[in-house]
């Protein structure tokens, strides 16, 4: 892994961070790590002040990485990593997928679900990924969690995951950190098939 990590909540006032990471090229039509808990009728416009507002409110919404950078000073540090995660709660078109195993609603509180990664350039294949989701374990655990699931992709034998489907993560990551695998779904990331990976944390 790599030296140095430091993994923290992308709380408001690290909202610069999240857009180093989510937007980096000020992009009106960008994501935000939202597909699954952005409000119905919200206009694409309204996705940064949203994410904004989430990290706003405990828990998070997810997690950023750092690492030292001394061009920022001796106790400088530049953001590389991040995952976005939230309960089934707080997810609501996940609750609604047509593609995804669905929770079972009494659930939705206490099963979180880890939703993106994005790991800038130059800092990829370092463990950042694997650190982030094992920090998403524990974060989940912290606020209530009971199970964190993820709907990684199943890379080709030999193959590489293309940067465009690897956002999700990769069943051998989710491995990497203690989750077993559920189910295959029928849902794609790069034309590549997605399964339902998950973690219990309580006995």
């Amino acid at each position: 892994m790599t030296s140095g990590l430091r993994i923290a909540p992308a709380s408001a006032d690290r909202f610069d961070d999240v857009v180093t990471m989510l937007n980096p090229r000020g992009r009106p039509q960008a994501c935000w790590c939202l597909h699954w808990r952005q409000p119905r009728g919200m206009p694409v416009d309204g996705r940064r002040e949203h994410l904004r507002d989430l990290s706003g409110r405990t828990p998070a919404p997810g997690l950023l990485a750092y690492l030292p950078d001394p061009e920022h000073g001796e106790e400088g540090e530049t953001v590389v990593g991040w995952v976005g995660l939230a309960p089934v709660s707080a997810a609501s078109s996940l609750q609604r997928s047509r593609v995804l195993p669905r929770v079972d609603p009494d659930d939705w509180p206490t099963t979180w679900a880890v939703m993106c990664f994005v790991v800038r350039p130059g800092y990829r294949r370092r463990g950042v990924a694997r650190a982030l989701l094992a920090a998403s374990v524990d974060y989940a655990r912290e606020h209530g969690a009971h199970a964190v699931q993820g709907y990684p992709v199943e890379p080709e034998p030999g193959r590489r995951v293309p940067v465009s489907a690897a956002f999700v993560g990769t069943v051998d990551l989710f491995e990497s950190v203690g989750f077993d695998r559920v189910d295959e779904t029928s849902a794609t990331s790069g034309r590549l098939p997605r399964w339902v990976l998950r973690r219990e944390l309580v006995p």
